[in-house]
C-alpha cells in the first residue's frame, strides 16, 4: 500500500508539472536499422497515414528519431499499415540517451490490436528525458507502421516514475550492438535495468548474458544466465550477488510450477530454497515474455552456505565445503566423475577454473565412501553405515518434495553439498520442476492412478540413482523419518490442500496480465510443447491442472508415506486391544516377531526404538504423557496414540 500511495502522489505531481511545460510535437533526425532499398523510413514521419514503412525481414527492425537533446515524452500517436494492425501487437517504444540504445528502456508496449486508418493515442507516464526514441517492431511485425508522432518537452527529467509493462517487475537488457544471445558458451556484454514497484524503483548495471539450460535451450523461448558487474539483492532477493538466471518456463503453461515447488520447499524448511520472482523480459527492445528471475545455484551467503576455500589453506581445509550435482547431463560439464556405483557427479564448487586435483580426489573418494557404506552389509548401522555420510533428514525432505510435486526428474538432477569437518552430504536445493504437477507425458497417467512412488515407477534417473534411492528406502529408520517429517508438516498445516491451493490462486491473479501478453508472444496454448501430454487452449485450464492435482496427491501420500495423527490434542486416545498401558508401562501383544517399534513424544522426538520379540514385549520407564507408537512389520505399519497418566 505504501508503494501504491507513493506512486499515486509521484504521478500526480508529475502530471501537475506537465502543465508548466511547453508540450509540442517533436521532430528530429530519422534513425533506423532497415537496409532494404524499397523501404522508406521517412514515411513514418511524413504526417500521412496513407504511406507506410515495411521491412523485408521481421525480427529486430526499428525506426525512430534523434531529438538532439533530452526530452520528456508525454504522448505518442501511431497508425499501423492499413489492414496490418495486428503486426504492431507487442511492438515497443523505447527511449535512450546513448546513440546505440544500450541504455534504452521501454516507455510503451502495444498490448492490443490498434485501430487502422487513424492515429492511436497513448499518454506516457515516464519522467525520464530521452534524446533518442524508437519503435521496435515485434518478432513478426516487419516494422509495418504508417505514422508515428512523439509529443513532449525538453528536459533531462528524472527517474521518479518509469514505465513498467505489467504489475510484475520489468527486466530490460540491451547487448552491445544488439547482438542476439545464441550460445551458452560465451557471454555478451550489455546493460540491464530492473524496474519495479509501479515504476518507482530502478536498478541499472552493466552485465554479461549468455544462454543456459539443457532441453530448455532448444526451445524458441530461450532461458538466460546473467552476471551483473556489481553484487545486488535484486527485487527483494535475500542474496547480494552478481549471478542470476532467467528461466523461460516455456513448457510450463501455468508459468508457476517452479515457484510452487520453491514454495513447498520453504514450507518443508529446506536449508536453502532458491529465490524466484516472475518478471516481464525485454531483450534488445523486443518483448520476450514472462520469465522467472531466479538465484543462480552457487556457494554464497544466502544461497548454498558452505565454507569457501582460500588459496593458502586448501590442503588444511580439504574437507569442505563442496557443492555437487548428480546429473544426467554431466558430459556437458567440465569437472565431473563417475562414482564406483555408476552415478555421474558434477563438481559445482569449487569452480571449474579453481578446483585443484587434491580437492577433486577428496570429494570423489568421499562420495564413493558414502556409496560403499550404503551398499554394505551393515548399511543401517548408525556408526559405520550410510547415515554417517548422508544426512537423512534433508534427503527425506527432498524425496518428499519430489513425490508431492510428481516430478519425473527428481533424480535426473540432484544437488548435494558438504560442509567442512562434517562427513555428511546434505541434499538440496530443489530445482527444475517445470515438468512437475502432472505436466509430463511420461508420468501423467500414472499420477492419476498411482501404485508406487514416481521415482520407482516412471522417474528418469542419472546413472543408477534409482538403486541408490531404493537402498536408502529399504532402511526402516529412513522410512520412519519419512513418516515423521510428512506428518510434522501435514499436522502443522504447512502442507495442506488449502495452503497449496491458496498459493496457486494467488499466483494466478498475480500473473494474469503477464500471462496474457506471454501467450500473445508465444502462441502455444493450443499446442503440445516439450513433454506436454495435452494442450488445453487457455491459461485458466492450465492452472486448473495444477490446482486439481494437489488434493488427491496429498491424500495418496498420506496413505503411502503414513500420516501420524496429530498428537497435540488433549483428548483421551482410543486404545486398541494389542496395546496395553499398565502402571506406566506399554505392553505390546500379537504383533509379528522382530517387528520394529518406534515411540515419539508429542514434540515428535524419538524416545524409544527397538524390536518386538515373541508375542508380548514390554516398554518401561516412560514419563507421564501422550506418545505415538509406530510398529513396522514386514508388510504393514501400525500407528497408535497412547496416554500414560498413572505414573
Amino acid at each position: 500500500m505504501k508503494h501504491i500511495a507513493s506512486f499515486i502522489i509521484t504521478s500526480f505531481i508529475a502530471s501537475i508539472n506537465l502543465f508548466a511545460q511547453d508540450i509540442s510535437l517533436l521532430n528530429g533526425t530519422i534513425l533506423h536499422n532497415i537496409s532494404d532499398k524499397t523501404s522508406v523510413p521517412e514515411n513514418v514521419f511524413d504526417d500521412n497515414i496513407n504511406t507506410h514503412l515495411e521491412a523485408s525481414s521481421a525480427g529486430g527492425r526499428w525506426v525512430g528519431l534523434d531529438l538532439g537533446s533530452a526530452h520528456v515524452i508525454t504522448d505518442i500517436e501511431f497508425a499501423p499499415q492499413n489492414e496490418n494492425a495486428e503486426k504492431m501487437n507487442l511492438g515497443v517504444f523505447e527511449g535512450a540517451n546513448s546513440a546505440d540504445f544500450t541504455d534504452a528502456i521501454p516507455i510503451l508496449m502495444i498490448k492490443e490490436t490498434c485501430a487502422t486508418g487513424e492515429m492511436n493515442h497513448h499518454a506516457i507516464n515516464c519522467t525520464r528525458g530521452f534524446r533518442y526514441l524508437r519503435y521496435v517492431s515485434p518478432y513478426n511485425g516487419y516494422c509495418r507502421v504508417a505514422e508515428i508522432k512523439f509529443y513532449g518537452y525538453e528536459s533531462a527529467g528524472n527517474d521518479s516514475v518509469l514505465y513498467q509493462a505489467t504489475n510484475l517487475p520489468t527486466v530490460v537488457i540491451h547487448t552491445e550492438n544488439s547482438k542476439d544471445v545464441v550460445t551458452k558458451a560465451e557471454y555478451l556484454k550489455g546493460i540491464a535495468s530492473f524496474i519495479s514497484e509501479n515504476g518507482t524503483k530502478l536498478h541499472s548495471d552493466s552485465l554479461q548474458i549468455k544462454g543456459r539450460g539443457n532441453a530448455s535451450w532448444g526451445f524458441p523461448k530461450k532461458p538466460y544466465r546473467i552476471k551483473l558487474n556489481n553484487k545486488k539483492k535484486l527485487l527483494g532477493s535475500p542474496c547480494k550477488a552478481k549471478n542470476w538466471t532467467l528461466l523461460s518456463n516455456y513448457g510450463d503453461k501455468s508459468l508457476m510450477r517452479n515457484l510452487l515447488a520453491f514454495d513447498i520447499s520453504k514450507k518443508f524448511e529446506m536449508e536453502y530454497t532458491p529465490a524466484g520472482q516472475p518478471v516481464d523480459l525485454f531483450l534488445n527492445g523486443e518483448y520476450k515474455g514472462n520469465y522467472q528471475l531466479c538465484d543462480h545455484l552457487e556457494v554464497k551467503k544466502n544461497r548454498v552456505e558452505v565454507e569457501e576455500f582460500e588459496d593458502d589453506s586448501i590442503i588444511d581445509n580439504i574437507t569442505g565445503g563442496y557443492l555437487i550435482e548428480i546429473d544426467a547431463n554431466y558430459s556437458a560439464e567440465t569437472v565431473w566423475f563417475n562414482s564406483k556405483k555408476g552415478n555421474p557427479v558434477v563438481v559445482k564448487y569449487p569452480k571449474d577454473d579453481e578446483i585443484t586435483q587434491e580437492q577433486l580426489d577428496y570429494i570423489k573418494n568421499h562420495f564413493n565412501t558414502m556409496e560403499e557404506a550404503l551398499f554394505s552389509e551393515n548399511y543401517t548401522d548408525s556408526a559405520s553405515g550410510y547415515k554417517k555420510y548422508l544426512d537423512i533428514e534433508s534427503f527425506a525432505k527432498h524425496f518428499i518434495i519430489g513425490e508431492l510435486t510428481g516430478n519425473t526428474d527428481t533424480y535426473w538432477s540432484v544437488y548435494m553439498y558438504k560442509h567442512r569437518d562434517d562427513d555428511k552430504f546434505y541434499t538440496g536445493p530443489v530445482w527444475d520442476h517445470d515438468l512437475s504437477f502432472k505436466n509430463d507425458n511420461r508420468t501423467h497417467a500414472f499420477l492419476d492412478n498411482p501404485t508406487n512412488y514416481v521415482y520407482a515407477a516412471k522417474g528418469s534417473v542419472a546413472g543408477k540413482m534409482n538403486l541408490f534411492v531404493n537402498k536408502v528406502m529399504s532402511d526402516p529408520e529412513f522410512a520412519d523419518t519419512l513418516t515423521h517429517i510428512w506428518s510434522k508438516y501435514r499436522n502443522s498445516g504447512a502442507i495442506s490442500e488449502d495452503s497449496l491451493v491458496k498459493f496457486v490462486d494467488e499466483m494466478e491473479i498475480l500473473l494474469e496480465e503477464s500471462q496474457r501478453l506471454n501467450f500473445m508472444r508465444w502462441d502455444i496454448l493450443n499446442k503440445k510443447v516439450h513433454q506436454n501430454f495435452q494442450a488445453l487452449g487457455s491459461y485458466d485450464a492450465e492452472v486448473d491442472v495444477v490446482r486439481s492435482y494437489l488434493t488427491p496427491r496429498i491424500s495418496w501420500l498420506d496413505d503411502k508415506i503414513g500420516l501420524i495423527a496429530d498428537s497435540s490434542s488433549t483428548e483421551e486416545p482410543t486404545f486398541v486391544k494389542n496395546i496395553i498401558v499398565d502402571n506406566g508401562n506399554i505392553i505390546l501383544k500379537g504383533y509379528k516377531h522382530n517387528s520394529n517399534v518406534y515411540i515419539y513424544n508429542v514434540q515428535g522426538i524419538p524416545v524409544y526404538s527397538g524390536s518386538h520379540i515373541g508375542y508380548t514385549s514390554y516398554i518401561t520407564n516412560l514419563q507421564r504423557g501422550v506418545y505415538i507408537i509406530k510398529i513396522c512389520e514386514q508388510d504393514a505399519v501400525f500407528i497408535h496414540k497412547v496416554l500414560i497418566n498413572n505414573k
